[in-house]
């Protein structure tokens, strides 16, 4: 089995905030818990593509393998 994210969303009066617990910096808000899911969609896949280029210009020219790699509990 995969390991599944938690996605949390907090009521407040603009609408909803929502953020993932294990991925920092992947949070948002919207007007409407639907929008709020949305966003926080796009928000986690930005926080991966980031992370991803960051990790590249950490590496440089570095000889380095890389694999697919599944979190399985």
């Amino acid at each position: 089995m995969n390991q599944a994210l938690t996605a949390v969303y907090q009521k407040v009066p603009e609408g909803y905030i929502a953020f993932v617990e294990e991925l920092p910096g992947a949070n948002t808000q919207g007007a409407t818990l639907e929008e709020a899911r949305e966003n926080l969609h796009e928000a986690v896949e930005l926080v991966l593509e980031a992370n991803r280029e960051l990790a590249e210009e950490d590496l440089g020219d570095a000889e380095v393998i890389r694999e697919p790699y599944t979190l399985a509990t």
